[in-house]
């Protein structure tokens, strides 16, 4: 399959956490003809010192609306709250009906060795969500859809046992996932004070140094591999 076929989703547990670890390589996939979708499983709404949870959350959903309009991507917000999201039937179910809904073919997600309880909580929803997607034995509203590729991006807050293995060239589309990911106030550094923008495009320097890009993203595959050096996510294990 050719990359400008491909349908790439990244499912985070928060609004902005997708767009920050993994906004260069989705928006290159946008800007070579891919179809790029982010689903948001909670606004992020309840880490603001000032603002109440429900204007957070209507900030937080209008800043994702407008990063996703930069990265020319489709977003989806599930009607979950943060820091109460559960590992539960009703949330894989609801990952698995997107999933089988817009037929991605590769999904990023977070990585389960989190100091973040949601992140871990959304990798395990993940996974099952992947799996119920791919067993036409479960009948849902739309027919079973079996992804291609699993993939989790370099996370701060994800940390434990974390390897990067695929070393993916955004020099290209570095300078609009920093639009994009600018829309965020907290990536800002307005909310927590913690300079999110200038850690990740510290890391994205970084990454790109190891491997030999200007700019690059790390992830880590679900099992043991190497270190890759690409421009795109492996294709040939997609049908």
């Amino acid at each position: 399959m050719k990359k400008n076929e491909l349908h790439i989703m990244a499912i985070g547990a928060h609004a902005g956490d997708m767009e920050l670890t993994a906004g260069g390589i989705m928006a290159k996939y946008a800007q070579e003809g891919g179809r790029i979708t982010f689903v948001h499983l909670t606004p992020g709404e309840k880490g603001h010192p000032k603002l109440s949870s429900q204007k957070y959350a209507e900030q937080k959903i209008k800043e994702g609306e407008q990063a996703a309009k930069i990265l020319n991507a489709e977003v989806r917000f599930l009607p979950y709250e943060d820091g109460e999201l559960l590992v539960s039937e009703e949330v894989k179910y609801a990952i698995c009906d997107i999933i089988r809904e817009l037929k991605p073919d590769i999904i990023l997600t977070h990585w389960k060795g989190s100091i973040h309880k949601d992140h871990i909580d959304t990798y395990y929803n993940v996974i099952d969500g992947i799996f119920y997607a791919g067993l036409p034995a479960i009948k849902r509203k739309f027919p079973a859809h079996y992804i291609g590729g699993l993939y989790f991006p370099e996370n701060w807050e994800d940390p434990q046992g974390y390897k990067p293995t695929l070393y993916l060239d955004i020099t290209k589309s570095y300078q609009t996932w920093i639009e994009a990911i600018s829309q965020y106030a907290f990536a800002r550094g307005e909310v927590s004070g913690f300079l999110y923008i200038d850690y990740y495009k510290s890391l994205a320097v970084v990454r790109g140094v190891e491997l030999g890009f200007k700019y690059a993203e790390a992830f880590m595959v679900p099992e043991m591999a190497r270190k890759r050096r690409l421009q795109f996510f492996p294709t040939e294990d997609i049908g």
